[in-house]
């Protein structure tokens, strides 16, 4: 039952911004069964994690001044502005978070992050930085700390209490500038203590990546989505996590008792001895039913009327492969292989991509590896690939995945050479992202032939015959034209996450539209049907890779469309199997051509739902 929020009170509010010291905390309450204040938030990713707060706000970064050429001025110019624009796109975030808090939390909120706008637009200070750059022929991080260092001296100088404050912001929105021109990702969390959770304003996928599931008990971030790729990490390490709490700035401390409730999007600070409590045994009845499904380990999924169906896990990171064995993976069916490109400010030689991929194939010995080319672009940026993109309007659309590979063609050989060479040692599948042409694919199927005939050349071990070459159907465009696709690939994966972006325009990580985000869409449907049925006309396998093969919800539906290999995280893997063991396919199958003659997304929804719960 969902009560009324009221918001912490405070003192009345200045007329535009106040002093930190004169800003209460700006935390959205609400009550939980134990009667206890929350902020709530997206849950992202299952589970219940209770530990010490440790705040990662970003800190200093550290800045060495570089002299630059006169024909270098307006690239750097550009670069300052681009990092200017994305500062203000964070702030307008955070803004819309604001908006849907109670009380005066709102209200405190939104007069300090209008302020930052207001910085972020002044002429004074963007012109000082500018003007930096240009007499000083500096680069654009020195210009920024150089000109913050100015203005925020300044303001300390001042007599009166309340202008002397405004020199933190004026830091904080230096460091934001800095860190969105550096790209700067988190350091590394081994120094935590176990069990810690990371509380941040925006935690990236390479951040993530960073996060020992043994010393990191889960996360919360006032930025964030359910269907962005820190959410895929989240739930792929089986950390519990929210996104989307933006009451949490300026609400926890370090050192704060936390708990993260990643199923139900709420984060509990300084619990009382009667919630915690009452976590620890929602904690232990969650451990329970997990221990009970790995029961199922080594049962095979066969629906009830004989259906068999093949389970595969996603790999975010190599250290998931022995929770993907553990829990009865039958291959890899989706590697993304952008782990190797985190968190370094260099590209993978072609012989560490082959260390790294053979150590993977290896620990499936004789499973499918599903193996997908540089996914990069949009959120998933790496310093290591930052020179390769400028700086979009829309990164979803622009220079991304299949299209950055084939435009640095030296990436994508390095790759598939990679590739060619762990394949020699197991069952190795190569997968291409954001596909939209054919054209593309017999591009990729040149460029691999000619790899492979370089690497003979050199009496090097690779793959013979040469592996399956698929495509990832995420966008619009693909499945259309899967009919012709069909006729260039071995097989399919259909990314229901990025199809159902793609095709209802909707930004799967910005959490004001999150609602909209929906893949019973009948449009996503249909887009998925058209794909599946012409890789069963052409007689080649297809999968579903993205988030739905790996919610229970989902499943009589996927099977029944005739889709029969699934891949999820391996957290997934006992939850789906279990499914698939009470399940009748003729059932399902017939539910699935009764959904799919429909045209409104709440009878689907409400026609899945009734068939899940007497099935």
């Amino acid at each position: 039952m969902k009560t009324e929020k009221p918001g912490k009170k405070t003192k009345r509010a200045a007329p535009r911004t106040r002093a930190p010291e004169k800003r209460a905390k700006a935390k959205a309450a609400a009550a939980d069964p134990c009667g206890q204040e929350v902020i709530e938030g997206l849950g992202v990713s299952p589970g219940i994690a209770i530990g010490p707060a440790h705040l990662r706000d970003g800190g200093d970064v550290q800045v060495v001044e570089r002299q630059i050429a006169k024909r270098e001025v307006e690239g750097e110019l550009e670069r300052f502005q681009n990092a200017v624009a994305q500062s203000l796109r964070q702030i307008s975030k955070l803004k819309t978070k604001a908006k849907t808090f109670h009380g005066t939390a709102a209200e405190e909120l939104g007069y300090l992050l209008d302020a930052h706008a207001h910085m972020l637009k002044s002429r004074s200070l963007v012109g000082g930085i500018k003007h930096r750059i240009q007499a000083r022929l500096c680069n654009a991080e020195a210009a920024v700390m150089a000109e913050i260092g100015i203005v925020a001296r300044n303001f300390a100088e001042m007599d009166d209490a309340y202008l002397r404050s405004r020199g933190q912001e004026v830091r904080e929105v230096g460091l934001r500038i800095v860190r969105n021109l550096t790209k700067a990702s988190f350091s590394g969390f081994d120094h935590l203590e176990p069990g810690s959770i990371v509380i941040a304003e925006e935690i990236t996928p390479a951040d993530t990546a960073l996060m020992d599931p043994r010393i990191i008990g889960g996360f919360a971030c006032a930025i964030g989505g359910a269907e962005g790729h820190t959410a895929i990490m989240a739930r792929s390490l089986g950390l519990p996590a929210v996104l989307g709490a933006g009451a949490l700035i300026g609400g926890v401390s370090n050192g704060d008792t936390v708990i993260v409730d990643g199923s139900n999007g709420v984060v509990v600070i300084n619990p009382t001895a009667a919630c915690r409590s009452s976590y620890e045994r929602r904690r232990k009845a969650m451990a329970r039913e997990t221990q009970a499904l790995s029961r199922l380990r080594n049962v095979e999924p066969v629906t009830r009327d004989g259906t068999r169906v093949t389970l595969l896990a996603n790999l975010e990171l190599p250290r998931e492969i022995g929770q993907a064995v553990a829990a009865g993976a039958e291959g890899i069916g989706l590697l993304r292989t952008e782990f190797l490109f985190m968190n370094r400010d260099d590209l993978p030689s072609e012989d560490e991509q082959t260390a790294a991929l053979s150590e993977i194939v290896e620990a499936m010995p004789g499973r499918p590896v599903t193996v997908r080319t540089l996914d990069i672009g949009g959120e998933k940026l790496t310093s290591s690939l930052g020179a390769h993109f400028a700086e979009t309007q829309n990164p979803a659309l622009g220079l991304r995945a299949i299209r950055l590979s084939l435009k640095e063609p030296k990436l994508l050989e390095t790759q598939l050479a990679a590739m060619l060479r762990a394949g020699a040692k197991g069952n190795l599948r190569i997968l291409l992202p954001m596909i939209s042409t054919v054209a593309e694919v017999k591009e990729v199927r040149k460029i691999l032939t000619s790899v492979a005939a370089r690497l003979k050349r050199r009496k090097v071990r690779i793959a013979d015959p040469l592996p399956p070459l698929g495509v990832m159907i995420e966008i619009p465009g693909a499945a259309l034209t899967a009919d012709a696709l069909a006729k260039v690939s071995d097989f399919f994966a259909i990314g229901s996450n990025d199809l159902t972006m793609y095709t209802l325009a909707i930004d799967r990580g910005e959490e004001s539209v999150a609602h909209l985000y929906n893949p019973l869409h009948p449009s996503v449907l249909r887009l998925m049907q058209f794909a599946i049925q012409a890789a069963l006309r052409a007689r080649i396998p297809i999968s579903i890779c993205g988030e739905i093969a790996g919610d229970a919800r989902f499943t009589a539906l996927n099977l029944g469309l005739g889709v029969r290999e699934l891949s999820m995280g391996a957290n997934a893997l006992p939850r789906i199997k279990s499914r698939i063991l009470n399940l009748d396919m003729q059932a399902a199958t017939q539910r699935a051509q009764m959904i799919m003659d429909q045209y409104d997304a709440g009878r689907i929804a409400a026609l899945l739902d009734d068939f899940n719960d007497v099935s």
